[in-house]
């Protein structure tokens, strides 16, 4: 019988040299271990095997073998002259079928075990059990291997494993064993891309050790290393492949690449592609958001599942209204002016089989209470017109009815509402009436991007935009407000959206006796203003300390915008729908 010295190499028991702690693992695994899962590695001279052992050799939970069937193929060709073919034949052993039942699926300390095969290794009349485990195939271009045999391959060597290669895939696909093929220069290009397509094809975990080795002799060495190994010996890692060859194809080996390049060409097709590697995850302003429950398609969702059908119309045109909700102590900040706002826009934009007022509430309570979230927490509320049954602008392809996505996260007031922020006037207009009413709070948000982008570019905190005629409508994502002798103006909202916030300050303005004044304002103003402060549910009233580079009353927060910023802060902590909270 042969059985593995623990250094990795399978020779025949009168040769072995193995501590007694080896010998008797092997016995233990005779008699009760677990069967070894083999994954089986077939290539060609000069693609990479040697390299793509020593990788798998670095797995916790992997032994490699170095071609154990090398000795059985030498047997049977004796006619051919090999470096170190005495040792082989005498150290190996050289019955194929002995090799593979005792050997290749022989006791086995790990989990898995890696065979490095030669496919021309694989002769007629080795037992069929050979293709048993899991089998890889390994290329590589002949256009770029032929050329380092020009020195040694005789003219009348037809083929050299290409043919092999190919015929065992076919062989394999046949039994339903469809064995996944890497090419040795993807590896080189990509080696932890391709290692991880490897390993998830042959279903096994990538580990990260794969991609580097110690340079030397290794313990998993064939005996012929001496002979073949020295250039794969000065490695540590797979490098990439030079820009390309520089010395000429020899020409003697044309017609020999002529008739390997179809089955290459054969197999490339079906060849892995590289899977991404995963980039470490990006910072958020919020670390607690890192796990979140979601609501979508109908149920809550963790964080990374919360997913929406790339047939969904708002992935298709952007098809969905949307409000922001706010949460102060446990409790949802105008949360019925809110539900007004998106069924008057989802009625306004035609949509269909729209779930009911209680229906969204009970999606938004279940989000907020799975999260325990009470207090210093922003929700996006969207309703999509749905999947389609096709791609297509068309509302008729929307049959299943609307998609309410509940997206709550800890979110702070997002401007900085304490110093203020500055402004810039951008380019990009406001929507006119004439083509798109901005009632409608609608998720098609174009103009307000680009403009955002402009401040973006500027380094602003946000953007101003004017409307069709010249006069300040809002600015990109909030309403606007002046203040001048004591008196607060705001713009008619016809060109923006009628904001819920903005309704709230100019209610509470009043109520503090503060003279409040809508109409039409021009930049000019706003830039002389004594005051400015903008409003919005995320971000709730910010002041303005600069607009285009002109500083904005002394540069701080003026008396007015502390008074309404007071004003709302308390109103937000008394108003608004509790949250239904099992009791403590």
């Amino acid at each position: 019988m042969c059985v593995v010295d623990f250094d990795g190499k399978w020779l025949r028991s009168g040769s072995m040299k193995v501590d007694g702690n080896g010998v008797e693992a092997i016995q233990e695994q005779n008699g009760m271990g677990p069967v070894v899962e083999v994954i089986n590695v077939w290539s060609g001279p000069r693609s990479l095997s040697t390299s793509l052992m020593y990788s798998f050799a670095q797995r916790d939970d992997t032994e490699v073998l170095d071609e154990p069937l090398y000795a059985h193929y030498l047997r049977l060709k004796p006619n051919l002259s090999h470096p170190s073919q005495e040792e082989v034949l005498r150290l190996m052993e050289n019955d194929g079928d002995k090799v593979v039942r005792d050997i290749i699926h022989g006791p086995c300390k790990k989990k898995y075990r890696y065979a490095k095969h030669m496919a021309k290794q694989r002769t007629p009349c080795l037992t069929k059990d050979v293709l048993r485990g899991r089998h890889v195939l390994l290329i590589r271009n002949p256009l770029d291997f032929l050329p380092s045999f020009d020195k040694v391959l005789q003219e009348e060597i037809p083929e050299l494993e290409m043919v092999h290669l190919a015929a065992l895939y076919m062989e394999l696909r046949s039994l339903g064993q469809t064995p996944p093929i890497i090419d040795a220069t993807d590896i080189r290009n990509n080696p932890e891309g391709m290692l991880r397509s490897l390993c998830s094809a042959i279903d096994i975990p990538f580990q990260p050790a794969m991609l580097r080795w110690k340079a030397g002799p290794r313990p998993e060495d064939g005996v012929w290393a001496p002979y073949w190994y020295s250039a794969v010996h000065k490695s540590t890692e797979f490098t990439p492949p030079p820009p390309f060859s520089n010395k000429p194809f020899p020409k003697r080996l044309y017609k020999l690449l002529e008739q390997n390049q179809p089955f290459y060409d054969f197999l490339k097709r079906e060849a892995l592609l590289p899977i991404p590697t995963p980039a470490a995850p990006p910072s958020l302003p919020c670390p607690e958001n890192r796990e979140l429950f979601i609501w979508a398609n109908g149920q809550l969702l963790p964080r990374n599942s919360a997913k929406i059908s790339v047939f969904d119309s708002i992935v298709q045109g952007g098809d969905g209204v949307w409000e922001g909700l706010r949460i102060y102590k446990g409790k949802v900040f105008k949360l019925e002016e809110h539900l007004d706002r998106l069924f008057d826009s989802a009625k306004a934009m035609a949509f269909a089989n729209v779930p009911s007022r209680s229906e969204v509430k009970r999606a938004l309570f279940a989000t907020l209470i799975a999260n325990n979230m009470r207090d210093n927490a922003h929700v996006r509320l969207t309703l999509t017109r749905g999947e389609k049954t096709t791609s297509g602008m068309s509302p008729a392809f929307n049959v299943y009815g609307c998609n309410l996505i509940v997206l709550a996260e800890w979110k702070p007031p997002v401007y900085n509402n304490t110093d203020g922020i500055c402004l810039i006037t951008a380019s990009t207009r406001r929507n006119s009436l004439n083509s798109l009413n901005s009632k409608i709070h609608h998720n098609n948000l174009i103009n307000n991007i680009l403009a955002k982008v402009e401040g973006n570019l500027a380094g602003a905190g946000d953007v101003l935009m004017l409307d069709c005629d010249g006069f300040v409508s809002e600015t990109n994502s909030t309403n606007i407000f002046m203040v001048k002798k004591g008196r607060v103006l705001t713009p008619h909202a016809d060109y923006c959206l009628s904001g819920i916030t903005r309704a709230t300050v100019i209610d509470l303005a009043r109520k503090e006796g503060v003279s409040m004044e809508e109409r039409r304002i021009s930049l000019t103003e706003f830039h002389t203003a004594d005051e400015v402060w903008t409003t919005g549910t995320m971000g709730e009233l910010t002041p303005v300390r600069e607009i285009d580079g002109r500083q904005i009353g002394d540069g701080n927060i003026g008396p007015v915008t502390k008074q309404l910023q007071a004003a709302y802060a308390k109103l937000a902590e008394h108003e608004g729908e509790t949250i239904p909270f099992a009791q403590q």
